[in-house]
C-alpha cells in the first residue's frame, strides 16, 4: 500500500525539494571526490591511464560494427571523465599532461619516478 496522496500538494513539493537537495549534495560529493583524486600526482596518473584506456585520444573506427560500438562506449565514458577534468579542475589538466610527458621521457630512459 502506497502512502502517496495526490491531493497533498505541499508534501509533493517537499518531496521534490528533498530530491533536488539530495541530487545537489551528490553532485557536490562527486566534484569533491574528483578534486581529491586530481589533487595528487598519483591521482592524475590514474586519471590519465583511464583516459588512455578508454580511447579518448585515438579513433575508435573499426570495420566490425560491434567492436566499434564497444570502443565508442568506452570512449564515451572517457570523454565524460575528460569533461569532469575540464569543468571541475581545469587548471590541473595541463599539469597532468606535463607530468605524463615527463614520466614518459623518464620511462623511455629506463628509470622510474613514483612521486
Amino acid at each position: 500500500m502506497s502512502s502517496f496522496d495526490p491531493f497533498d500538494l505541499r508534501g509533493q513539493e517537499q518531496a521534490k525539494a528533498d530530491a533536488a537537495k539530495r541530487e545537489q549534495l551528490a553532485r557536490i560529493n562527486e566534484a569533491d571526490d574528483f578534486k581529491w583524486l586530481m589533487g595528487s600526482k598519483r591521482g592524475r596518473r590514474i586519471v590519465w591511464r583511464l583516459l588512455d584506456r578508454t580511447g579518448v585520444f585515438r579513433l575508435s573506427f573499426n570495420t566490425n560494427a560491434m567492436h566499434m560500438a564497444f570502443a565508442e562506449g568506452n570512449r564515451n565514458e572517457g570523454l565524460r571523465m575528460l569533461a569532469q577534468v575540464h569543468s571541475i579542475c581545469p587548471e590541473l589538466y595541463p599539469v597532468m599532461m606535463k607530468e605524463q610527458t615527463h614520466d614518459n621521457r623518464i620511462a623511455d630512459d629506463g628509470s622510474r619516478n613514483d612521486h
